[in-house]
């Protein structure tokens, strides 16, 4: 089990559970267009915010920030330690840093003492972009350097006594993704954020995450994550929210499956699966609905469902853990069905 570390008032690691986050697109400074940003990020169920700090007005916006939101924010700053402590001393709950490029031993001594005087945590990490150099020479472009470029930005905080820090190794290939996480897991047990960095636009994004960090979740590893997307950032909280429930990392909602259907399906269940995948899309009761093709697979297919239907052209029928409870003729079902159901939402 990784450390636990407070991020605000929530906490990452040692056991809790796998907090999203994402990260805005807006200018920091600019803090009504960041609070709306934000806001909509909270709506959806985003745990963390990150926002980058480019200059002394972003810096000095994350105070302006915090009073606006109920969420923990991150300051993403790279190459000024300068930057990092004013964005340190204006509130934020976690600093983002890659100590080998904000500067020196006395510059990486100025945060350190500052990340340890306001107990905030802190994240480092590589991505194959940011590794350092003696490790590509030493390594090549793999997990290995990766990996002890992380460490090396984790042993250059230890040092000045900086404690509370959650680690990152992230890639744009899925196979390496993979290979530098579990190979980082077995290194230390520091909490680890989790992600595929450049993933690309909406489709090929959640796809690429959906394959690395489902992998690695159901492995036991990652304590944060973030699916990176190409568009607006709310698509990346609906997406680690998904991957969250389908690799049972999230129990508190209700699961709607589904099947394909073939020649055999004689009804449109295809209308009803969606809709009822959006009617109980706020659903935070543990409940698993099935809307299937046919009569003659499913109940039997679902049977461990709390509530599913089934039909044919002339009747469906309505079935409760695996039991048939109604038979109804096809152009009822879907009231039948939604009263059904609505009498299990409401329980």
């Amino acid at each position: 089990m990784t450390k636990k570390v407070r991020v605000g008032d929530i906490f990452v690691g040692g056991g809790e559970s796998v907090k999203i986050q994402s990260m805005c697109t807006t200018k920091t400074s600019d803090v009504g267009a960041t609070l709306a940003q934000i806001g909509a990020l909270e709506k959806a169920g985003c745990e963390i915010v990150r926002v980058s700090v480019l200059d002394e007005a972003d810096a000095l916006a994350i105070g302006k920030l915090k009073s606006g939101i109920n969420i923990p924010i991150v300051a993403d700053i790279h190459f000024s330690a300068a930057l990092a402590v004013k964005a340190i001393e204006s509130g934020c709950d976690k600093v983002r840093i890659n100590p080998g490029n904000i500067g020196g031993e006395r510059q990486i001594k100025l945060v350190a003492d500052c990340i340890r005087a306001h107990e905030i945590a802190v994240r480092v990490g590589a991505n194959t972009g940011s590794v350092e150099r003696e490790f590509l020479k030493k390594y090549g472009k793999n997990e290995f350097s990766l990996v002890e470029s992380a460490l090396a930005s984790v042993a250059a905080l230890e040092k000045y006594g900086v404690e509370d820090i959650v680690v990152s190794v992230k890639a744009s290939s899925v196979p390496l993704t993979v290979m530098a996480y579990r190979l980082l897991a077995s290194k230390t047990d520091l909490p680890l954020h989790i992600g595929v960095t450049e993933a690309g636009t909406e489709k090929m994004a959640v796809i690429k995450s959906a394959a690395a960090l489902g992998a690695l979740l159901v492995d036991g590893i990652g304590d944060t994550l973030r699916v990176s997307i190409t568009d607006d950032p709310v698509k990346e909280v609906w997406a680690a929210k998904a991957l969250l429930r389908a690799v049972g990392a999230d129990k508190n909602f209700a699961d709607v499956i589904s099947c394909p259907t073939c020649g055999r399906c004689e009804w449109n269940s295809m209308a009803l699966a969606n809709e009822v995948s959006e009617y109980v899309k706020d659903c935070k009761k543990p409940l698993k609905i099935a809307v299937m093709g046919c009569v003659v697979n499913g109940p039997g297919e679902a049977s461990d469902c709390d509530i599913g239907i089934a039909g044919s052209e002339k009747y469906c029928v309505i079935f409760k853990k695996g039991e048939i409870v109604k038979k109804i003729p096809a152009d009822r079902a879907r009231e039948e069905f939604f009263g059904e159901l609505n009498g299990l939402l409401n329980d």
